[in-house]
């Protein structure tokens, strides 16, 4: 069997370009678990802060290359987890996250959940991901 993963967007569920309602893998695939991404470099660099646009496309490009050090890219993407920090504009995030929701077959499932705080006072967004290939 060939893996593959299934998205679905249920005619009864809200329908939405950037996001579907479920996804389901099938075969004998490896599950691949990104631990949350933020806007840091290796280099213990913070990328934009005070900017939840600039973080979200840096921890984006972060999951990004996790994918690729796992042998995936973002078309085995099929679930987000995406962390606010509490007092932020989603919009501006959400406007950070378009370049990479552009590369994006099929949106994956998106949680987005709002925080008191992060790890570091300057994170403004974490991102959580789990692909299939």
């Amino acid at each position: 069997m060939e893996n593959k993963i299934e998205f679905l967007s249920p005619d009864d569920l809200l329908k939405n370009p950037a996001f579907s309602q479920v996804a389901i893998t099938k075969g004998n695939g490896s599950t691949i678990y990104i631990g949350g991404q933020n806007a840091i470099t290796k280099d213990l660099q913070i990328i934009g802060k005070g900017d939840i646009k600039l973080q979200t496309e840096y921890a984006l490009q972060n999951v990004e290359t996790a994918l690729k050090a796992a042998g995936a890219t973002v078309d085995n993407l099929f679930k987000l987890n995406i962390y606010i920090v509490q007092g932020q504009d989603v919009r501006k995030g959400f406007e950070g996250a378009q370049g990479f929701i552009k590369k994006l077959k099929h949106p994956p499932v998106i949680s987005g959940i709002i925080v008191a705080g992060l790890a570091n006072p300057d994170y403004l967004v974490e991102i959580e991901a789990v692909a299939f290939k």
